[in-house]
């Protein structure tokens, strides 16, 4: 297999994990949406919790240009790799860190959880599962049920994610995440977890945001902050309904 073939297979790989996630995840995706149109109504937000690179796909819904204002997500330097690579997986299966962390937003019932996680396994995100679901919140995982279904929990619980979501979206992506062997590798390459997971966050939003239109209700998205016609004004009215609610927002801040 030569270089081109190498990429080339990578991106047919990712092209089928869509088709399947298109075909196959279609009522879960359609579930979520109902969810969070529901939290919309009420006033409610999207937290967004996921660990290692997980974490991208809970940035990926916030502050997004296409996006909508209500999604605060829950970091932790520990978490996305700022405090180093392999302290970022020794946390992940750090039981209390997921509690701790939560008590430091504010968590309405009305609110829903999108806890994101390949795995599904570790300690961390089956936590904010539970910590989520003690607070009335509703909880969409986003996880590998090839890899998840096959693995041990970490959680003194002995459940995974998905034995605790309230609507479960399978990413599709195999076990181990990586797509593709090539000559003279140890294993396989081509990690596919984060291009599944920013699809499907996208979409239940897009479906949640459709919903509310068929209902006749008014929902601002996000434009980009590098589109001549954006300003700070802009974002900031349509950012301020959550000034309260959200950690990251910086309001006071002009660009």
């Amino acid at each position: 297999m030569n270089d081109a073939m190498g990429f080339i297979d990578y991106i047919a790989g990712l092209q089928l994990i869509l088709d399947r996630i298109k075909l196959e995840q279609a009522q879960n995706i359609e579930r979520a949406g109902d969810l969070i149109a529901d939290t919309l109504a009420a006033g409610g937000v999207i937290h967004t919790f996921g660990t290692g690179h997980s974490h991208l796909i809970a940035d990926e819904a916030f502050f997004r240009a296409g996006g909508i204002a209500a999604v605060n997500p829950i970091l932790n330097e520990r978490l996305i790799f700022l405090r180093g690579a392999l302290e970022s997986t020794r946390a992940e299966r750090e039981p209390g860190l997921a509690r701790e962390l939560i008590e430091k937003e504010k968590i309405e019932p009305s609110d829903v959880a999108v806890i994101i996680s390949n795995s599904g396994r570790n300690v961390a995100p089956v936590e904010m599962a539970f910590e989520m679901k003690a607070r009335g919140v509703k909880v969409i995982a986003i996880t590998s049920l090839e890899q998840s279904g096959g693995s041990r929990a970490r959680h003194s619980s002995g459940l995974r994610l998905f034995e605790l979501a309230d609507v479960t979206i399978d990413n599709c992506v195999p076990s181990g995440d990586a797509l593709l062997a090539l000559p003279g590798l140890n294993g396989p390459i081509g990690a596919s977890s984060t291009v599944a997971g920013a699809a499907i966050i996208n979409s239940i939003i897009i479906e949640a945001v459709r919903r509310l239109l068929e209902r006749g209700e008014r929902v601002p998205v996000l434009t980009s902050a590098n589109v001549d016609d954006t300003t700070a004004d802009t974002l900031r009215e349509i950012l301020s309904r959550y000034r309260d609610r959200i950690r990251y927002l910086d309001l006071e801040t002009n660009f």
